[in-house]
């Protein structure tokens, strides 16, 4: 499984570096296109993998360690976040979901700083 999901990885890789590079080539702007793009794909394709493996029930294969793991993985792991309260909010946990976007982003940049503060 970890060799499927390897594989796939280095596909998502892959195509997150091609994607980048596009949009860096096509918009020279300060908006963080690229990232964007890829994250917002990567939200549609991991929402039409899990409809896809939920409906044809082959996780056993494989497929999802492959798919959602490995390429959305590395593709971007924003769209699993994106996933994570999607599930929360349609099972009405609007308290685990608020508290874990809360966190999810203010404990991100914070981070994302102390890493570059302690590296100064």
């Amino acid at each position: 499984m970890m060799l499927l999901a390897g594989a796939a990885g280095f596909v998502g890789t892959c195509g997150r570096f091609l994607v980048v590079k596009w949009s860096s080539a096509m918009y020279h702007g300060a908006f963080p296109l690229g990232t964007f793009l890829v994250n917002a794909i990567g939200c549609f394709i991991i929402g039409l993998f899990f409809s896809l493996l939920e409906k044809s029930n082959v996780s056993a294969y494989g497929l999802d360690v492959m798919l959602i793991t490995g390429f959305c993985g590395s593709f971007t792991t924003f769209s699993s976040f994106a996933y994570d309260m999607w599930i929360l909010g349609s099972k009405g946990d609007w308290a685990t979901f608020i508290l874990y976007l809360v966190l999810s982003v203010a404990l991100g940049i914070l981070l994302v700083w102390a890493g570059r503060t302690i590296i100064r």
